[in-house]
């Protein structure tokens, strides 16, 4: 009898333990850890070269900032930057003077902050221990050092041409132009200026203030032509050093000039025996009698030029005169001058002069009867 085969029996797997711990799996516990610490090595890298970069930024900023060389002399050191230099040569020699401590350092800080295309020539004067970045503010600004040259009212243009050819910071020669086309002014210049250019900004000033001045001035003028009015504020000039005399000296000589009395001023008959330079005494009896085409006391009108560079005051005063009749002045002996509109009165006025004189010891009188106090 044939028997069924029997069910084969599992064998049953036992039940995991409660709380017993499972195997790890051994590629988690080789992968793990390496990428930790690639990270952890990554974020030090990174750290290290923030820092690095940190230090490298505060070292440019204290370099560029921070105080330069000490001067080797005095508080300042001046340095001429010539004009066309390049950019190594101006290093170069802000180095050479003890400005910058390397050149190197300055060509990089100008390529980089876009100043080395605006620097500007011309005589600087660096402050002791001034920065990399002041010292290159300073020259991209073009802050150079400026100098004066003055022009006094009523020197002739002799004597502008003497001060021009004695300013040491200025170049080249110059010829002396026309008398009274000069303004006096103080004027700015800059070392290595041509002394041509000085002289002509000089004369484009008085021509610029004499067409203002002639455009506004006094109707019924006895004037022609701006030349004539810059002829008598140069006699003006020289008569007068005080400013509240100008217009009332101009209003004497106009009113002469217009009623054809000869003018009578002394300072046009030492220019027609100088050229205006000082004589360094009063003026002969036979002085007033020499004749040449500036001797007032001889000719009717005005001289054929200035007799000076007059100043804008001048200007003013013979362009918008006084109104006044006075004809004659004399000087007063305080700095100042008494006027008369009569000669009467003008010879009493010469009589208190004349003691005036004595009393001074003054020295002899030259003229029997000035008609003008110079």
């Amino acid at each position: 009898m044939s028997r069924k085969p029997s069910p084969q029996r599992r064998t049953p797997r036992p039940a995991p333990k409660t709380g017993a711990p499972r195997k790890a799996n051994p590629r988690r516990r080789e992968t793990a850890p390496v990428g930790r610490r690639i990270a952890a090595t990554g974020a030090g890298l990174l750290t290290m070269l923030g820092l690095a970069a940190m230090v490298v930024v505060l070292a440019a900023v204290w370099i560029y900032q921070g105080p330069g060389p000490a001067a080797r002399s005095g508080d300042v050191t001046t340095v001429v930057l010539r004009r066309g230099a390049s950019l190594p040569e101006i290093a170069s020699s802000l180095e050479q003077a003890g400005v910058i401590r390397s050149s190197s350092l300055f060509l990089t800080a100008a390529q980089t902050t876009g100043a080395a295309r605006k620097l500007k020539a011309g005589e600087y004067e660096f402050a002791s221990k001034a920065s990399l970045s002041q010292v290159l503010a300073k020259i991209r600004d073009g802050k150079i050092v400026r100098h004066q040259v003055t022009i006094a009212e009523g020197l002739t243009s002799d004597m502008v041409v003497d001060i021009l050819m004695r300013a040491p910071e200025l170049t080249g020669t110059v010829a002396t132009p026309p008398e009274g086309s000069i303004l006096p002014e103080t004027y700015q210049v800059q070392r290595g200026e041509d002394r041509s250019a000085v002289l002509q900004r000089m004369m484009d000033d008085r021509d610029a203030l004499l067409d203002k001045l002639w455009a506004a001035r006094q109707p019924g003028l006895p004037f022609e032509t701006k030349d004539q009015a810059v002829t008598m504020a140069s006699i003006v000039e020289k008569e007068t050093g005080l400013a509240r005399e100008r217009p009332h000296v101009a209003a004497v000589f106009i009113n002469r000039l217009r009623q054809g009395i000869r003018l009578g001023s002394d300072p046009t008959i030492i220019y027609g025996l100088t050229r205006g330079r000082p004589l360094g005494r009063g003026i002969l009896q036979s002085e007033l009698q020499r004749e040449t085409p500036y001797n007032t006391y001889l000719i009717t009108g005005l001289p054929p030029t200035p007799i000076a560079n007059p100043g804008k005051a001048a200007l003013e005063a013979v362009l918008n005169p006084m109104k006044s009749d006075d004809l004659y002045f004399v000087a007063d002996g305080t700095g100042g001058h008494v006027f008369a509109s009569t000669y009467e009165e003008h010879e009493r006025n010469v009589a208190k002069w004349r003691q005036i004189e004595r009393s001074k010891a003054a020295g002899p009188v030259t003229s029997k009867t000035p008609l003008a106090g110079g």
